[in-house]
């Protein structure tokens, strides 16, 4: 008999990508397709959610088209998302609405409304409400478009509205449902309070499973397109961040991982929920069974470095990183009246949850220079890192070496001023970029009772950052600064 393939799908914000994964946890393909975000106002993100399918369509079709022996082997398909958006269907499954993201903070009054008339709730959602999270969008939708809130008839998060085209079942996961704001996390079970503050019920929330468990099969429609069986099993999947420490082998308490993509987080593994909402500390169920984790979330992660590469008019982030490199050596301390970065580009979660929350550079002189605003971008994003760290370790998790995952562990000279910054070891993985595929893929493996034993098979070391003793002096007092910035910046967004 052929040896089993699973094929694991990521839909992230700018891209969807999907690989195939063999027994042995190795990557046999890969491929992936673009998808866009609407910003039809100020502050809202979108994206249309057949745009997903379509993409999906693309990434797979051209897998089976290269890999069409790799392609005949599959056995089984695992999920992973964005999580937080909200994709709003009709009695007929039809969408509704184009689907809210994670990083839209049209619900801005709706968060303070519900933290105000339900503070307790957070205490068994494991977080306080913030916009970005998915319960505040609903209760926007029921006051300013109270039509479309009238005929919904299910609330799907992004990856689990591909499954719905796949498979035809409306079904989410821990993870993933742990992100809404409507899930009680110790219990692992949704919070019907929370639900009616938002003016929605039971019935109108898919079935939960683990993310290891089987969803479902391929419905005949999928199963032609795709040129695969009829009720080819379906894990439930996860949420990007879960499944990502799925991916690079994150699985136990202590063990720990900073994830550095468009938006940035540092992530400590638990045993149980262990949250702190008061600083904006989120506490989520794992994409594993009897497993928690303690995040602090940045909005605005590697995009900062985006940002300032086209603001300064370099062609890409890479030729930014080298004169930042032969500027300003990481291994020297870099002066303290160098500029500072604040990276609220797109508003902060932890530890200010403040969506309003704005940018900006200070300290620019007529000597400042493009590498000087080059490393204060990337200094910026690891003081905010610092901040998240700091809150997660009040929560009472524990983090020791972190894991460096994202298109920002591209960066050597990231990885080890964040190793400095967070007087932490700093490691990166070979194939990270790929961690949520690869956990999707284990998790589709799991659900037809295959590949235990991947689960604790990592990712190779690529690389190790230990921190530097001689820069810290230097780094503590741009810190202070940094801090010390905070209320000026919040006097500007009312």
């Amino acid at each position: 008999m052929s040896e089993a393939v699973s094929l694991g799908i990521d839909l992230g914000t700018s891209e969807l990508k999907a690989i195939l994964l063999d027994s042995h946890g190795g990557v046999l393909a890969q491929a992936g397709a673009r998808v866009s975000v609407d910003r039809r106002q100020s502050g809202w993100s979108e994206q249309h959610p057949a745009d997903w399918w379509q993409a999906c369509l693309a990434a797979l079709g051209q897998l089976r088209a290269e890999h069409p022996t790799a392609w005949a082997r599959i056995a089984c398909i695992g999920l992973s998302g964005q999580m937080h958006g909200a994709v709003l269907l009709d009695a007929g499954n039809q969408v509704l609405y184009p689907a809210i993201l994670w990083d839209d903070s049209r619900a801005v009054a709706q968060a303070e409304q519900l933290n105000r008339d339900f503070p307790d709730y957070a205490q068994h959602t494991g977080s306080l409400a913030m916009a970005g999270l998915t319960a505040p969008k609903l209760l926007w939708l029921q006051q300013h478009e109270p039509q479309v809130f009238g005929q919904i008839d299910c609330v799907l998060s992004p990856k689990d509205y591909l499954r719905l085209l796949l498979t035809g079942e409306r079904i989410s996961d821990m993870s993933d449902a742990a992100g809404t704001l409507w899930l009680d996390v110790a219990r692992r079970a949704w919070h019907e309070p929370m639900l009616h503050a938002t003016g929605l019920t039971l019935g109108q929330m898919p079935t939960l499973l683990e993310a290891d468990q089987r969803s479902g099969g391929l419905n005949e429609a999928s199963a032609r397109v795709l040129s695969l069986p009829v009720d080819l099993p379906v894990a439930a999947g996860g949420g990007d961040n879960p499944v990502s420490a799925v991916g690079i082998g994150a699985i136990n308490a202590g063990d720990a991982f900073v994830t550095l993509g468009t938006s940035a987080a540092i992530v400590a593994i638990t045993d149980h929920a262990a949250g702190h909402p008061p600083s904006a500390v989120h506490s989520f169920c794992h994409a594993l069974p009897h497993r928690w984790y303690t995040m602090g979330a940045m909005l605005a992660g590697a995009s900062c470095l985006r940002w300032v590469t086209r603001l300064l008019g370099q062609p890409d982030e890479q030729t930014l990183l080298v004169l930042v490199q032969a500027e300003l050596p990481v291994e020297h301390a870099v002066a303290v009246s160098n500029p500072l970065f604040l990276p609220y580009l797109a508003g902060e979660r932890t530890p200010h949850n403040d969506p309003l929350l704005r940018g900006g550079f200070m300290s620019l002189g007529h000597d400042s220079t493009p590498a000087m605003l080059g490393y204060a971008v990337l200094e910026g994003v690891g003081f905010g890192l610092l901040d998240a760290m700091n809150a997660v370790l009040s929560a009472g998790a524990t983090i020791n070496a972190c894991a460096l995952v994202g298109g920002g562990a591209r960066s050597e000279y990231w990885a080890q001023l964040l190793a400095n910054i967070l007087d932490r070891e700093v490691y990166t993985l070979h194939g990270s970029e790929l961690s949520a595929c690869i956990g999707a893929a284990k998790l589709g493996f799991l659900a037809i009772g295959q590949g235990g034993d991947l689960l604790h098979k990592g990712m190779p070391v690529k690389a190790r950052y230990q921190p530097m003793a001689s820069v810290q002096p230097a780094l503590r007092e741009r810190y202070g600064k940094f801090r010390g910035l905070l209320p000026a910046a919040q006097g500007l967004n009312g």
